[in-house]
């Protein structure tokens, strides 16, 4: 299968190729290399590919090329590094649980995509591997932490990837290049065995694709709990694949067009904010400005969320360190994740708690927004992708509060439902008019939801098709190249 080809199928559908016997798995895995020799010189989304065992499972997604992230799943006998000196040349003795689905589902894993130290931005662009370009502008952040995934599938070298989500590491590199990305209900996909939580409860695991019936698919084949497990998310009433042709009936929508802690979204986002806001409503849902309580302030909010973050932060540095035999210090960490695991250090056990207790408060308080409306929309991100470098200006004179605070200040409308544990996804509704630059706009549900967002994800992808806009820099392109700026 010519890269031209292949390029122009999700994995449904090539995984029914496969099935078809009308292609191979080896022809695939070959069209994915070729595509990634074509485009990961220019966006420098994947750290290393190897060598596959074509033992493929029965799942619905066999033969389909697969891309896991450098954090957050383990392959037994490959590399993970987090991203990070500190873990340079980490390899994986057994498979987590999420990979063992993966193999299930049948995909193929060649490979695994770059994320920032130790997933601690919302851009990608670590010392280890160096950043990482957006395919639509290669001046541009590709999101994080999961910018090498996003970048990949938006360049076409797969269709669907693995990516991970603590603040938005899954829809925020969703927005900015163009993708449909669902962060999952807290304990939909098991983190273990490694694992029995992730930033307490915080991180959870799914997809970044091009199609909204790929990240269906992929959920459906590794959801559930394992043995162990803290959290328990119930199962879904029917499989998430067939909620996403399923009508969402007429669902009452509010729209926060400002985030929390007073900031301003800049004008092409709120543009298409309100373009979005009139597509539901001529699919007859109703929408309406809403204010929404988040339950503290938003100050408030920062130094929980970063007393919880660094502390976790700072027990897996030390956990590291003692099994390299290395120093915790500028030869093996990044200014801003070294300030954090200084700030970690020193949050008392008492300060923790009470940051588990601001959580709890916030939980409640958005719940009860739930009890009146469907869904809340907001934009992803309130900008659009930054030009490189741009997150790091003046970060070495950070501390750990402070790199917090900047994450957050960025990304002002994802963190609270990873605190909250409720699913939100990320829907390329629209691009900047100007620039062309894909737009993301973030629905969030009450918790366990995620049928709900699957089947209005579907009605808009109908409704408004993203399919055909391709970034410059795009696999199936005779050369794909983008301007450098």
């Amino acid at each position: 299968m010519r890269v031209a080809e292949y390029v122009d199928f999700d994995a449904v559908g090539l995984a029914e190729l496969v099935a078809a016997g009308e292609v191979s798995a080896a022809e695939l895995e070959e069209a994915a290399r070729e595509a990634t020799r074509a485009v990961d010189p220019q966006i420098n989304a994947i750290v290393e590919t190897w060598p596959t065992d074509r033992g493929l499972g029965s799942g619905r997604l066999a033969g389909v090329p697969f891309l896991i992230k450098d954090i957050g799943v383990s392959m037994a006998g490959r590399r993970m590094e987090l991203g990070s000196r500190l873990a340079a040349g980490n390899v994986a003795a057994a498979d987590s649980a999420l990979m063992r689905r993966f193999r299930r589902a049948g995909l193929v894993t060649f490979g695994r995509t770059s994320t920032p130290e130790m997933a601690y931005s919302n851009t990608t662009e670590p010392v280890l591997h160096g950043a990482t370009r957006n395919p639509w502008d290669l001046a541009r952040s590709a999101g994080g932490s999961s910018g090498g995934a996003g970048a990949a599938v938006a360049a076409g070298v797969v269709p669907i990837a693995h990516a991970t989500d603590a603040v938005g590491s899954i829809r925020v590199p969703a927005a900015h290049n163009g993708l449909f990305g669902l962060k999952p209900t807290r304990g939909r996909v098991s983190a273990g065995p490694d694992f029995d939580e992730v930033f307490n409860g915080l991180a959870v695991q799914g997809s970044v694709s091009r199609t909204v019936r790929d990240s269906a698919v992929l959920l459906d084949q590794i959801r559930g709990p394992e043995p162990g497990d803290p959290y328990f998310a119930q199962e879904p009433s029917r499989p998430y694949a067939e909620e996403v042709t399923r009508p969402p009936g007429s669902l009452r929508i509010g729209v926060l067009t400002h985030a929390w802690g007073g900031h301003r979204t800049a004008a092409p986002v709120a543009d298409a904010l309100s373009r979005t806001v009139r597509l539901l409503e001529s699919l007859g849902h109703h929408v309406a400005e809403v204010e929404v309580d988040l339950g503290v302030d938003w100050e408030e909010f920062v130094l929980a969320s970063a007393r919880q973050w660094t502390a976790n932060l700072a027990a897996s540095i030390d956990e590291l360190a003692a099994a390299f035999d290395r120093p915790i210090d500028s030869s093996t960490l990044e200014a801003p994740v070294l300030a954090s695991y200084h700030f970690g250090k020193r949050v008392s056990g008492t300060e923790f708690v009470t940051a588990l207790e601001v959580r709890n408060r916030i939980s409640r308080s958005m719940a009860s927004y739930f009890d009146a409306h469907d869904l809340l929309l907001t934009p992803t991100v309130p900008e659009l992708p930054v030009p490189l470098g741009t997150h790091a200006e003046g970060a070495e004179a950070l501390d750990g509060l402070g790199w917090i605070r900047r994450l957050f200040d960025l990304s002002p409308f994802t963190a609270a439902f990873n605190v909250t544990g409720m699913p939100a996804m990320s829907v390329p509704v629209t691009a900047d008019v100007e620039t062309g630059l894909p737009i993301g706009m973030q629905f969030a549900a009450g918790y366990g939801l995620e049928g709900r967002l699957f089947r209005l994800a579907g009605q808009l992808e109908q409704a408004s098709p993203w399919a055909g806009r391709i970034p410059a820099v795009w696999a199936g392109n005779p050369i794909s190249q983008a301007p450098q700026r």
